[in-house]
């Protein structure tokens, strides 16, 4: 296991390197001022203790991001979207064990997402009719974390095991692209009855995520992604992400709370730090 850092007013390093890290902020699109990995950690809230393997390593690599990828279900949103489909088709108690199982990853994630679709087989009308009566509910704070992250000039992008039809809706109102869509695509004849997923998508198979996020890496010539994510597929995306941060405020997994460099149950504390050190190193 492996040991967990909790810092309060005074913070524990582990990396001395990340004492000497300077980083500029923006102030009002002005100026800047000298940040380091100390000064971020002093300003968030001392109330509650900060939990993770390298808060330091967590911190500047958020404030210095140039993209920032988001699990979807149970982090950009308050569900599951599959569980919400399977309550919605009356297939809801089988399909969320599986889901479970591939969280919290004693399952391949191929096999649970097979498993998954091969129980529901929905339709495009089921799914289109599941997301007309049961709108997909956001996270508390995310859509003021991802408009910072947004306004600072972070790219941001949704890599997710979920299904891309239930998500481009979400995006558009997070006025997320499209084209920052990585998902698994479920596959209808003419008649828009189910006939499988996309299985070349990164996100289809276990350790999809890192795949997609190296794609990024190389594809854009990102130097820092941050992986925020509640899952064990979102921890495999580290590396090739710099920093991995755990995201608990729909459920706390100990396997992803272990493995985090930051474990946070609320958006608040990550908005601040875009807010107040944020770097601008947009290259897409």
């Amino acid at each position: 296991m492996i040991s967990m850092i909790t810092t309060t007013a005074a913070p524990l390093f582990r990396r001395a390197v990340f004492q000497q890290t300077r980083l500029a902020f923006r102030n009002n699109n002005m100026s800047t001022t000298a940040a380091s990995a100390s000064d971020i950690i002093s300003s968030l809230s001392s109330s509650t203790p900060l939990v993770g393997t390298d808060i330091e390593l967590a911190v500047t690599s958020l404030a210095n991001a140039d993209a920032v990828c988001f699990d979807v279900d149970s982090t950009v949103i308050q569900e599951e979207g599959i569980d919400v489909l399977a309550d919605f088709l009356g297939k809801g108690e089988e399909v969320s064990a599986l889901t479970k199982q591939a969280m919290e990853g004693n399952t391949k994630f191929e096999d649970a997402l097979r498993q998954r679709l091969d129980l529901l087989r929905p339709s495009k009308a089921d799914i289109e009719s599941c997301l007309q009566k049961h709108p997909l509910q956001k996270s508390p704070g995310v859509t003021d974390f991802i408009a910072s992250l947004q306004k600072s000039g972070k790219d941001v992008f949704l890599v997710s095991g979920g299904f891309r039809i239930m998500i481009e809706g979400l995006a558009n109102d997070l006025h997320i692209s499209k084209k920052n869509i990585y998902a698994n695509t479920i596959l209808f004849d003419k008649e828009g009855m189910y006939t499988g997923f996309d299985d070349s998508e990164f996100t289809s198979a276990d350790m999809g995520k890192p795949k997609a996020v190296k794609y990024l890496e190389t594809t854009f010539g990102y130097d820092t992604i941050v992986m925020i994510g509640d899952g064990a597929t979102d921890a495999q995306a580290k590396p090739p992400a710099k920093a991995f941060i755990g995201y608990g405020g729909v459920v706390e997994r100990s396997a992803v709370k272990e493995k985090a460099d930051w474990f946070v149950t609320d958006f608040d504390s990550l908005t601040h730090v875009v807010d107040k050190f944020a770097v601008n190193n947009k290259k897409k």
